[in-house]
């Protein structure tokens, strides 16, 4: 199965679950998302990059013109759509495709969006170059993603558990990696928020349908792990911890 193929089936199966999910349903971050476009003029498009079951989405068509749902698995699609008709959402369309093949016409967008999606994304250089022409000239971008970590024993721990919960999951990427990404493709670009999410254990693999295997090898990862990274991800006895997440801001450059 490729990778896309393997991303479509992992999130289609869990679309529900993560309409549902705490983590990805509330947060300072959504918070940030609609105060962001509530203060625009209201004729904003947006497209909103990796939507899941619509949480980003949901938060901003209050305030724009159209949001556009973008995912690969058509399941989660089909989620935003029911959700979108349920909360009276009617600026919400959804389309769908892979983040590296962007289905529209240049400069279609005055901003892109995207929130806890880019980690499994084949190919982010060449998604952003694709988000970088269906922007318009001085087009706006905010993403919203787990990220990594700057010291490499950190670093190696959480990727490893990362791909064990999920086998989709690509990187976590650096604060600094996302910046140089963003300036090749060709925006202006700023970290402008970093925080901490507490994940609950038992539902972060039963939400992902970790198999027993997997999860026997994710807790047997962090009770054997250093002192040091038990300690920074705050790692609990029953194997709940914390992960980094970052906000990155960009301007599209010409």
């Amino acid at each position: 199965m490729k990778h896309h193929d393997q991303v479509a089936d992992a999130f289609g199966t869990s679309a529900a679950a993560y309409l549902t999910s705490a983590v990805h349903a509330t947060g300072a971050d959504l918070e940030n998302l609609a105060a962001t476009f509530a203060a625009t003029c209201g004729n904003a498009t947006v497209l909103d990059m990796g939507c899941g079951a619509g949480h980003a989405s949901f938060a901003v068509a209050p305030h724009v013109r159209e949001v556009v749902g973008y995912d690969i698995a058509a399941q989660m699609l089909a989620t935003v759509d029911a959700a979108a008709k349920e909360r009276g959402l009617a600026t919400i369309r959804t389309q769908q495709g892979a983040a590296e093949t962007l289905p529209f016409a240049d400069a279609s967008f005055d901003w892109a969006i995207s929130r806890m999606s880019a980690h499994h994304w084949r190919d982010v250089p060449k998604a952003l170059a694709e988000v970088h022409r269906v922007l318009k000239k001085g087009g706006r971008l905010k993403f919203i993603d787990i990220a990594g970590i700057d010291d490499p024993l950190y670093d190696t721990h959480i990727q490893a558990i990362e791909v064990l919960r999920d086998a989709s999951h690509i990187r976590d990427y650096r604060a600094d990696e996302w910046v140089a990404m963003l300036d090749a493709a060709g925006f202006d670009a700023t970290v402008t928020q970093r925080w901490r999410i507490g994940i609950e254990f038992d539902a972060w693999v039963a939400r992902m349908r970790t198999s027993a295997e997997r999860v026997t090898a994710i807790r047997s990862m962090w009770e054997r792990a250093p002192d040091e990274v038990r300690q920074y991800f705050d790692v609990q006895r029953d194997g709940s911890f914390k992960l980094d997440a970052l906000m990155i801001e960009a301007t599209r450059r010409d």
